[in-house]
């Protein structure tokens, strides 16, 4: 490790996470990508998300990535578009460097379900053509505009948990 900061290379995956058993890291980053793969999430980028998410920094290369989860390059890179359009990971470029880290950060969560809300928003408007267009009279319209009036009400809601969430992570880990 001190060779490879020497070198002003990043010491090794392992080195920086060291003390745990990889085996079991490897296992827990499998599991949790699967859960992801199950809500919607394609596979590889469900991997490449859990290892950044299971990493000490929050933060590797597409080198390390590659190393950690078996897979080529091109898997890592074609994985990390997708992440990045979906704001789930972000790009960094290493000072002095050409080499591009990818970081998931301790908001992730919360910066995905906020970015959400633009997407809501768009569905709304459509809805809501969608009940001028059908009627709102007709069982079609009705639909839509019971399905507008529930993301108007997912919108609220979630802005207020949003509100709240802020508040308790503030007090539980005294940052905002």
């Amino acid at each position: 490790m001190a060779e490879a900061k020497a070198a002003g290379r990043s010491p090794e995956p392992a080195a920086r996470d060291a003390g745990r058993d990889p085996e079991a890291v490897s296992r827990f980053v499998e599991h949790f990508a699967a859960q992801l793969v199950e809500a919607g999430l394609p596979r590889m980028p469900a991997r490449v998300f859990a290892a950044l998410l299971a990493s000490d920094t929050g933060t590797l290369t597409s080198a390390e990535l590659g190393e950690r989860l078996k897979i080529s390059p091109a898997a890592v890179s074609g994985a990390v578009r997708y992440l990045a359009q979906v704001h789930m990971v972000s790009r960094e470029r290493e000072p002095g460097s050409r080499r591009e880290r990818y970081r998931v950060r301790a908001d992730q969560w919360y910066e995905a379900l906020t970015n959400r809300e633009v997407i809501l928003k768009r569905w709304e408007d459509a809805l809501r053509e969608g009940v001028a267009s059908l009627g709102a009279d007709s069982p079609a319209g009705r639909r839509l505009a019971e399905t507008l009036a529930f993301f108007e009400f997912l919108q609220d809601e979630v802005a207020a948990m949003m509100e709240r969430w802020r508040v308790h992570r503030e007090r539980t880990f005294g940052r905002g």
